[in-house]
């Protein structure tokens, strides 16, 4: 049994993102209920309502009224971690099973765009692109005895803990109309994100080595981040057109209560800031009306994942004193991810409209993979429709069903080694927004 942690582990797993949200890493789809309906396939492009600020600026010059958008989010998720066992011992003396990690979460938006004239329209819009919740504290306190000496073996508690984290993004964006077809936009992204992060259990910190209760990490920071956006519309024509936008993530920081367990210095070292780089995310989207009736939409995004390198923290001290101005928390090796999605949108009558779509969501751990980030492919299945109250308000619902595949993982804990889970994401998201028009 181990007596000692290793020197690295100035705190564990990531900190204030170490979880899934169902999608790659811990990015949120969840910035309508029109998008719901539909995968979000076109959603940078159709312009249907303000929501469209979320994807692409440039989309406000197809607006020709001051339009709003108000909406909830519900995310049921379920994410189970299973079989739990130390790699090289018996099945048998497994740690257990999490049928019921995910943290289920409330998400609001809300979207004002403001046509100023023929040529420049505003808008402001409040929404969440990054977010996540996971409990897997509930196996922190168990131990497996060795199979040969008996010697009881603590949880892997820098792999199991309760994480919670809201980001809010406030945009402010502008749009220019340059001719009949071509339209672009830019924005400032103002991201707000505040996250907690536990890992408590049994650790062989007592005399002797002796398994003790201990609190290995304790983090509550918030903090801001400024990025942007750009984007460019294409009509073809009345019933065609092309949409594309690049989000620029900032580096996050965070501040707060930073607090992480050093075995070998006897004492709490406390960091004063936690860095975390965003990916960007890019995209292309098509909108096509076929007729009358029925129109098909299209999205192909891509997150640079790969720019999530590693979680830093800065300025450590014990008792006040400085020891280390900087230090890696954790190192990924995650991948670029892309997303694809269609869907398509068929008017009833003039009070009802459906929607419906299919999204595959690319997995984004590399070599490297995680308890903490049960991360794999998913598939989106979605539906949704729009109620007209008047001809120029709406109510509208989105339901969207995601399935992920049944992945292997081997991580390796500071405290006991190698460990191997099975581990699976699944979504249910119901999504209800206001939209209207002046």
């Amino acid at each position: 049994m181990m007596k000692y942690f290793n020197k690295t582990l100035l705190a564990v797993s990531i900190a204030l993102v170490s979880s899934q949200t169902m999608a790659s890493g811990f990015q949120s789809n969840s910035q309508s209920a029109t998008g719901f309906g539909r995968a979000f396939a076109g959603d940078a492009v159709i312009a249907d309502n303000a929501s469209v600020l979320s994807r692409n600026p440039a989309a406000m010059a197809l607006f020709d009224e001051t339009s709003y958008s108000v909406g909830l989010s519900y995310i049921d998720i379920d994410i189970s971690v299973k079989d739990i066992e130390l790699v090289g011992m018996p099945p048998e003396n497994g740690y257990g099973s999490v049928n019921s990690a995910g943290t289920n979460k409330f998400i609001p938006n809300f979207y004002y765009i403001q046509p100023i004239n023929d040529k420049f329209a505003f808008g402001i819009g409040a929404f969440t692109n990054f977010a996540t919740g996971t409990d897997a504290g509930s196996l922190a306190n168990s131990t497996i005895n060795h199979p040969v000496t008996g010697d009881p073996i603590p949880a892997p508690v820098d792999l199991l803990g309760n994480t919670e984290v809201t980001t809010m993004n406030f945009n402010a964006s502008v749009s220019y109309r340059i001719n009949e077809q071509f339209s672009v936009g830019a924005g400032i992204d103002l991201v707000y994100g505040q996250g907690t992060l536990t890992r408590e259990g049994n650790l062989p910190i007592g005399p002797g080595g002796a398994v003790v209760p201990a609190n290995l990490v304790d983090v509550d920071a918030d903090g801001i981040g400024f990025g942007g956006i750009v984007g460019a519309t294409y009509e073809i024509d009345a019933n065609n057109r092309l949409g594309f936008s690049y989000r620029f993530s900032p580096e996050f920081k965070a501040e707060g209560d930073i607090d992480t367990l050093n075995t070998q210095l006897g004492a709490v070292v406390s960091f004063d800031e936690i860095v975390i780089p965003l990916p960007d995310i890019m995209q292309f989207a098509g909108f096509h009306q076929l007729n009358e009736k029925f129109a098909v939409h299209y999205t192909a995004q891509l997150t640079t994942w790969g720019d999530f390198d590693q979680i830093t923290v800065n300025e450590g001290s014990v008792a006040g004193n400085v020891i280390v101005d900087e230090a890696p928390l954790k190192v990924y090796q995650w991948e670029d991810s892309w997303l694809f999605s269609v869907g398509g949108t068929y008017t009833i009558n003039d009070k009802f409209t459906a929607r419906a779509g299919i999204m595959k969501d690319q997995a984004v751990a590399g070599e490297i993979s995680s308890i903490s980030i049960p991360d794999s492919d998913r598939t989106w299945y979605t539906a949704g429709f729009s109620y007209a109250m008047t001809p120029k308000a709406s109510i509208d619902f989105g339901l969207a069903v995601v399935r992920g595949e049944d992945a292997t993982v081997i991580e390796n804990s500071a405290i006991v080694g190698d460990i191997s889970a099975h581990t699976r994401s699944d979504a249910v998201y119901y999504s209800l927004q206001y939209s209207s028009s002046f």
